[in-house]
């Protein structure tokens, strides 16, 4: 019972801080430090996020947290008082030099010393994540100044973030003793014990900016306390041009009529059409792999052999460089949607030394593979690809056979590394709830050493902001849920508009959903925070890929 009524008091949090941010989108501007950010950071501690790990206490700052928000941020965040939310405007054309995230493809622009320009061509999900990562970040950095300072000396700084500032500046070389009695400082500042910092360090660290984790709680102590003293304070703004493009598919529609002019170029655009969602390297080696580097394919797919291209660029070049002489077309998106495109004419394809030479394939059908949306970009890409499209004043329909959507979600029933299909996506917040018949199934994935669930999953609005007692009703209650994730309604939704409401496309396709899991947000150690999946993702993502390519080819003959 007391589950319940946590789960129901967060979901109630998360639907708040949702109208909360959207009106401040369309306000303009917001205050970090002000009424509306309290709101939002009000809100976020109630939710706790399970992502967040150790942000609700007081006295201990969360690394593991802070590492997955800044790989998600542009370098130098931590350094800047103004944070401007843009669309695409042009900055490249200056003389700015372009930041992108180590973990999301965005650009961004560091204006001046105190402002840093983020494009966000994603939609509202990305506005959403942008905002919850940034509030996680300044609840952080003012622990870090009440740690820092002491209050009843005016803020004067203490001993320990001296020598923490010292190190942050580098006005001097230490030694390593020097250092390491630095970082017994700092792992005292944050609460944490000397081990955690340790690694921390080695992990924000890089061999050109070793001192990284130094650098970045200095200036978000700073930058924080600056803003409490009224000299400079923390402001997110929204661009007037974000705030008119947003919910109008104005890179989705540029993106899907570049990708439907390149099919009629080609003469494809009347043939039979698998539209797949998901990586641009599984079915692309599945398909071309043993030919480029001289391999013959056995009876047991080599999951090895995709685990060693993953590795090595040479390698995966060999591989591209081969599929583009054997039917391939590769898109290389300049929309501003940031998905890129794969379109194999299966006709040009040899099937005979790949994992599907025992199927007898004679058609001529196209593969669309598309790189990953995010969230509500799903819809929007979607529902603009499967739209009818003019070509030389005739307009088309494009002949959908299927729809496949493969990618990485969180699990609730199991671990890291096994695998969900879903029978239904449950939108979370809404009554928008989609069953729809799944061509893949629980029998697909017989394997002892990878398990599979089958059964609903939850549309997120963010994954950042799952919480545990939400995930736990959602598991343990009559919805079954077997896992999470952020794009599945959204591309249910566009598909059952095209097909039963539009009329855009046949409402006889068939529907392959799977997942690997690269979490699981229930259990310690293994949320997103606590790193990625590495090698071991490469043998359910190929299970997943085997069995939808398989569908396809098989579905020739009906």
């Amino acid at each position: 019972m007391a589950t319940n009524l946590r789960a129901r008091e967060t979901t109630e949090a998360i639907e708040r801080l949702y109208v909360t941010m959207r009106h401040l989108f369309y306000r303009g501007f917001f205050k970090p430090g002000g009424v509306s950010g309290e709101t939002i950071r009000n809100l976020l501690m109630t939710i706790s996020p399970e992502i967040y790990g150790s942000m609700s206490i007081p006295n201990k700052i969360e690394l593991d947290g802070l590492l997955y928000v800044l790989d998600r941020l542009p370098e130098g965040i931590e350094e800047t008082a103004f944070v401007h939310l843009t669309s695409d405007e042009g900055f490249e054309k200056g003389s700015f030099e372009i930041i992108v995230p180590k973990k999301r493809r965005r650009n961004c622009y560091r204006i001046d010393e105190h402002q840093m320009n983020i494009e966000v061509l994603l939609g509202r999900s990305e506005i959403y994540d942008i905002l919850t990562h940034l509030t996680f970040l300044y609840i952080e950095a003012d622990k870090i100044r009440e740690l820092a300072h002491n209050k009843d000396e005016n803020y004067k700084p203490t001993r320990t973030w001296r020598i923490i500032e010292e190190v942050a500046k580098g006005e001097r070389k230490m030694s390593r003793k020097e250092k390491e009695v630095a970082l017994i400082h700092l792992s005292s500042l944050l609460g944490r014990t000397f081990d955690e910092v340790l690694n921390a360090y080695n992990n924000f660290g890089s061999d050109k900016n070793p001192d990284r984790l130094f650098k970045i709680i200095y200036y978000l102590g700073n930058v924080s306390l600056e803003d409490m003293k009224g000299n400079r304070e923390r402001e997110i703004f929204f661009s007037a041009v974000l705030r008119e493009r947003v919910g109008h598919h104005l890179f989705g529609e540029k993106w899907a009529n570049k990708v439907k002019e390149v099919l009629a170029e080609n003469d494809l655009q009347m043939r039979n059409l698998h539209i797949i969602s998901a990586n641009m390297h599984s079915v692309k080696n599945m398909l071309f792999a043993n030919d480029a580097i001289g391999k013959s394919a056995t009876k047991e797919v080599d999951y090895s052999l995709y685990e060693e291209i993953s590795n090595k660029k040479t390698l995966q070049e060999k591989v591209l460089d081969h599929s583009l002489k054997s039917g391939l077309i590769y898109i290389n998106d300049d929309s501003g949607s940031n998905i890129d495109v794969q379109i194999i004419d299966l006709s040009k394809t040899n099937l005979k030394n790949t994992p599907f030479s025992g199927i007898k394939y004679s058609g001529d059908d196209v593969i669309l593979v598309f790189d990953y949306a995010f969230g509500e970009q799903a819809f929007e890409v979607m529902d603009e690809l499967l739209r009818p499209y003019e070509h030389n004043q005739e307009v088309y329909t494009m002949h959908v056979k299927s729809i496949s959507i493969m990618g990485k979600a969180g699990i609730l029933t199991g671990a890291k590394g096994d695998i969900m299909i879903p029978t239904s996506h449950i939108f979370e917040g809404t009554a928008d709830n989609y069953v729809f018949e799944n061509a893949l199934k629980l029998e697909d994935f017989e394997d002892n050493e990878i398990k599979a669930f089958e059964g609903p999953m939850i549309t997120v609005l963010g994954t950042s902001l799952q919480n545990r007692d939400i995930l736990t009703y959602f598991m343990n209650t009559t919805w079954k849920a077997v896992g999470l994730e952020m794009e599945g309604a959204h591309y249910q939704k566009a598909i059952q508009v095209a097909s039963s409401i539009r009329h855009h496309i046949s409402p006889d396709l068939f529907l392959c959903y799977g997942y690997y899991a690269s979490d699981n947000p229930l259990e310690t150690g293994a949320t997103l925070s606590s790193g990625g999946l590495g090698l071991t993702g490469v043998k359910p993502t190929y299970m997943i890929t085997l069995r939808i390519l398989e569908k396809i080819l098989k579905s020739s003959d009906q």
